[in-house]
């Protein structure tokens, strides 16, 4: 199927009603990529509404039209609501993931909703749930998938600031500020098209990483002091947050983010792993460099997946049998990453 005149095709004719849902625990590539997109289909009298599993990151709290997006795990009535929008749905955008599992409770209820069902994903693992499939791996970001859907459709010239700033934080973090090997030219290009539209480059840097609250950084250093482990011989590195750290921290969502690339950023490591201590397991990011795929590690031993440089996963061990079999399987694979 040739996607873009099939997705133009969809969205002629008189509005539809649409939802965009995005992954579990969203960044802000699922986040500005959704309300970019949101913003783009309103401009063109569809009924849009966005709907995110589980609550995002304060630091995303300035993104133009995140005040309208429906949280399903925050209430009773986010879940009646959310559940009956997708039900009544006409088309389905799955935005930056490609299984369904990974929308933990709205899984069957996108699964059986009688809507199209369009995924823009660039992440390794996917299924065919969906009738149209957006969905590149080599691409940088959601975000720029969807940069290229607005362009492909002829119709760059709704794109306005408070489009591109979603759009661009997208781009931004995913590829930690340019730094991930699918930072393209093409990329570059895309950036360069979207702060045309007047994005503040200065505030959108200070809002997303200059925002630290003091309970923040002072858990920073207690991490990098008192849980961080390193494997030298293994050219790893982890970093471990047990449960009444979290506590003691006062930590919100989103304070860890980023905090295994403090691991992966030492001399010499080639794979980074962060461990953290929940209700409902042991949820894991996992960051390499080079050749070493740490989706396919996440995929086989942790029910997870995601890029070849940058997966997450999760264990239902404990925390310590977790990490013992975390360094059971890194000494196993020394040869290939020394």
């Amino acid at each position: 199927m040739d996607v873009i005149p099939a997705i133009k095709e969809i969205l002629l004719g008189h509005p539809k009603k649409i939802v965009i849902t995005m992954h579990t625990n969203p960044d802000a590539d699922a986040l500005g990529s959704s309300l970019g997109l949101a913003a783009f289909l309103k401009k063109k009298h569809h009924h849009v509404s966005v709907i995110a599993p589980t609550d995002y990151p304060d630091f995303l709290d300035w993104l133009p039209g995140v005040s309208e997006v429906i949280v399903y795990q925050k209430s009773p009535s986010n879940r009646e609501l959310s559940l009956k929008l997708i039900a009544q749905a006409d088309l389905i955008f799955c935005v930056d993931f490609a299984m369904l599992n990974r929308i933990n409770q709205l899984e069957q209820p996108v699964r059986d909703a009688k809507a199209i069902k369009i995924v823009i994903d660039h992440h390794l693992d996917k299924e065919n749930f969906a009738e149209i499939m957006l969905w590149d791996p080599q691409a940088a970001a959601s975000a720029e998938l969807i940069y290229n859907l607005i362009e492909s459709l002829g119709e760059a010239n709704y794109i306005d600031k408070a489009i591109a700033e979603s759009l661009y934080v997208g781009i931004i973090t995913d590829t930690v500020s340019f730094k991930t090997p699918n930072t393209t030219a093409h990329v570059h290009r895309v950036v360069a098209k979207l702060i045309e539209f007047n994005v503040d480059i200065p505030k959108i840097n200070k809002l997303v990483y200059e925002n630290n609250s003091i309970n923040k950084l002072k858990f920073l250093s207690f991490a990098l002091s008192k849980r961080l482990t390193v494997l030298p011989n293994c050219k790893t590195a982890y970093i471990t947050i047990k449960a009444p750290d979290a506590k003691k921290f006062n930590l919100n969502i989103g304070d860890t983010e980023g905090l295994v690339n403090y691991a992966l950023s030492i001399k010499g490591i080639r794979l980074a792993a962060l461990f953290k201590e929940k209700q409902d397991g042991i949820h894991i990011s996992l960051r390499s460099v080079g050749d070493f795929h740490v989706n396919t590690l996440a995929k086989e031993y942790f029910e997870g997946g995601g890029h070849k440089n940058a997966a997450g996963g999760k264990s239902n061990l404990s925390l310590e049998e977790t990490i013992a079999k975390f360094e059971e399987l890194v000494k196993a694979k020394q040869s290939i990453l020394t």
